[in-house]
């Protein structure tokens, strides 16, 4: 069984019930999140080995985190304990033209405090195989920044395939300084993922003719800054999904694919989310899909079914076995799990393997299970 590892910081979430706006809530529904644990859980809910490295304060919330994490099966081996405290973000849920807003209470959080020294990265990578972080960690402070680079690379020291989702965050880090540090960190990374605003804002890369907040969407766009981040950077693949936002509750959804071995572009299948449950952790949710596709590429294509990519359609090989047909079944796997996560509560992707099958095999029909 491959064993993945993801480091990053998880959060207490109070997000408002009943679309409320925080003014008028009385009480808060509460859950934990955070990108890079996300992933760790969606890849434990389909089955994976996977280990969560972070720091959590030495009191009960950080108790009452690691407990919600072991609860999914997620490794907690490496998890430090210490520092001040556990980082908060409170969720106003929006609605129809109300967009949802996040507000972070997260500075001088655990791990945001933490220093390499804290962690074994031998230890941690040892026997491992995929090392996936997010463009968060860096941005939540210098010591996050130093911290990420120190675990890169000591996963490249190992031999360990590393994957990142750009993830920009306005409220954490300007673009200018987003681009700086992430452009750097580029150099230890094989799978870049995220979505339009993350390749302009962090790497400068930006689809021309989408306007995604008009649902517009453009391929030609997409493929053409896939190949010039490809020649840049050297990734093994390049993915985006593709939100077409036409109100908070109405999503069209799909993502994209390059394989920069060859220049082969896939575009997924499209799905049309109304009404949206909970859109946070969409991303993630693709993230930890396409993760999954890609090391586990045999039983991705029993699960997308009849729609999988054979490896007769593609034998360029590769290091994944089939190359595209791999690919794109992986793509429609992470499509097909991302969209039942935004009809979800919370940061986490609570579903199966098989409701992904089940929903690539229905096209979207919601008929109840018997």
């Amino acid at each position: 069984m491959a064993k993945v590892i993801t480091l990053g910081e998880l959060m207490l979430r109070l997000s408002t019930p009943n679309h409320e706006r925080i003014i008028q809530a009385d009480s808060f529904d509460v859950c934990y999140g955070g990108g890079e644990a996300n992933v760790a859980v969606t890849l434990a809910n389909f089955g994976a080995e996977v280990e969560f490295v972070t720091k959590l304060p030495d009191n009960p919330p950080g108790d009452a985190a690691l407990a919600e994490l072991r609860k999914y099966n997620v490794g907690t081996h490496f998890i430090a304990r210490g520092g001040e405290r556990l980082g908060i973000y409170y969720l106003e849920s929006g609605s129809s033209v109300r967009p949802s807003k996040v507000i972070y209470d997260r500075a001088h959080s655990a791990i945001a405090e933490a220093v390499p020294e804290d962690f074994d990265f031998e230890a941690v990578f040892s026997g491992a195989d995929w090392f996936h972080f997010t463009g968060i960690t860096p941005a939540i402070s210098e010591r996050g920044t130093e911290l990420v680079r120190a675990a890169l690379k000591a996963a490249k020291a190992a031999g360990v395939t590393v994957s990142c989702d750009l993830n920009f965050r306005k409220k954490l880090w300007t673009s200018e300084k987003a681009r700086e540090v992430m452009t750097d960190l580029m150099q230890y990374v094989d799978i870049c993922i995220g979505n339009e605003e993350d390749a302009d804002k962090v790497l400068g890369f930006r689809p021309a003719g989408s306007d995604v907040e008009k649902g517009k969407l453009d391929l030609a766009g997409y493929k053409d800054i896939f190949s010039q981040m490809c020649d840049r950077f050297h990734f093994r693949y390049v993915v985006s999904s593709l939100r077409e936002s036409r109100s908070a509750s109405d999503n069209g959804w799909s993502a994209c694919v390059m394989d920069g071995r060859t220049g082969e572009f896939y575009h997924s299948s499209h799905y049309n989310i109304t009404p949206i449950v909970d859109r946070v952790g969409g991303g993630d949710a693709v993230a930890g899909g396409f993760i999954y596709g890609l090391l586990y590429p045999d039983e991705t294509k029993r699960i997308v079914g009849a729609g999988a990519v054979s490896e007769a359609d593609n034998a360029d090989g590769g290091d994944f076995g089939a190359g595209n047909a791999v690919m794109r079944n992986a793509l429609e796997f992470a499509v097909a799990g991302a969209a039942l996560k935004h009809t979800i509560p919370g940061d986490f992707n609570h579903i199966s393997k098989e409701e992904a099958g089940t929903l690539l095999k229905s096209g979207g029909s919601g008929r109840v299970q018997r």
